[in-house]
């Protein structure tokens, strides 16, 4: 007699349903797994920024004046190291800091250039990735805040209103409007287009541009992937900010029927011995609905794209007088 037996499995139909649910569970748990890791990002970058404020302070403690964007001899090149490259003691970095010549300024000191800063990088910079060339360099995501607009007026050697600034020498006592209420440090995109040396505008205290749009009127040499690709250079377009408009401001500029969100100065530091360098240098980041900024008594909260203009102005300036308020 021959006995017949049936081997068990999942019919078509049973095999398809499974892969339905699957599919459902899947996009059901993407969005939470991307939300926790978009909150771990978060939370790094905003650490980054309160171990830069303990870096300052250090600095300051060390010092009694806080580190300057950069030094200018005027009516020479420039190739003066950052404020982050002034700090480095003060996060670890007690052995690159050794290699730095500062008299001799970065362009010759490769080894030192290329290096990557962990903590001057957010999780959530897309382009963690060195620019090379002759020196290769390293990009960096936290920007020193120079002031509204103006960086550097060469014919009286004034530096900006911010609380770091170019040949500045300030200390906690001058920054009048209150260490909480002036930035210190923000977050910037590495590899942002920018608008250089138009020579538009220059003259003594001229008012900072009211509108995004009024920018591309001003012109300049146009580069792609150029800002914040250098965390070496105390030029502000690579290390600094400014806080003529709030977080993530688009300011457009269109060239080749496409346009981009730009940086902008009107003459870079060292061109002349004359011409005042304005620059629009503004906060961005990957986070969405704003940006995370270190407060100059050192801590570091969230600002939202949504804060007036008229307010982010005034956390810029360390003795402008101004009443921020809640924002």
């Amino acid at each position: 007699m021959t006995v017949s037996r049936r081997r068990g499995g999942f019919t078509l139909i049973e095999l398809l349903v499974v892969i339905a649910i699957i599919a459902v569970l899947v996009g059901l748990l993407l969005p939470a797994v991307q939300a926790a890791r978009e909150a771990a990002r978060r939370s790094s970058c905003k650490n980054n920024l309160r171990q830069i404020g303990l870096a300052v302070h250090g600095y300051h403690d060390t010092n009694n004046v806080l580190p300057p964007s950069g030094q200018l001899v005027v009516g020479t090149p420039f190739t003066s190291y950052s404020a982050h490259a002034r700090i480095l003691p003060f996060i670890e970095q007690s052995n690159l800091y050794d290699l730095v010549a500062f008299n001799t300024g970065y362009a010759s000191q490769p080894t030192v250039t290329q290096q990557r800063i962990p903590i001057y990088l957010c999780p959530s910079e897309v382009r963690d990735e060195p620019r090379v060339g002759t020196p290769t360099h390293y990009p960096v995501n936290y920007g020193a805040s120079v002031g509204t607009w103006l960086a550097f007026d060469p014919n009286i050697g004034k530096s900006g209103d911010g609380a770091f600034g170019i040949n500045s020498r300030v200390s906690f006592a001058g920054i009048r409007d209150g260490l909480t209420n002036t930035v210190g440090f923000v977050e910037v995109k590495a590899y942002q287009p920018a608008l250089r040396n138009s020579g538009v505008p220059t003259g003594a205290n001229v008012a900072p541009p009211a509108n995004p749009a009024d920018i591309a009127g001003y012109g300049g040499s146009f580069a792609t992937d150029w800002s914040h690709t250098e965390w070496v250079n105390g030029e502000v377009l690579q290390t600094g900010a400014t806080t003529a408009f709030p977080p993530n401001t688009l300011i457009p500029y269109v060239t080749g029927g496409q346009t981009y969100d730009v940086d902008f100065t009107a003459q870079r530091l060292g061109n002349s011995t004359t011409m005042q360098t304005y620059l629009v240098v503004t906060s961005r980041s990957y986070h969405a609905g704003g940006v995370h900024v270190m407060l100059m008594d050192g801590s570091a909260r969230f600002v939202g794209a949504s804060i007036s203009q008229v307010v982010w102005r005034a956390l810029g300036t360390r003795a402008g007088g101004e009443v921020t308020g809640e924002y």
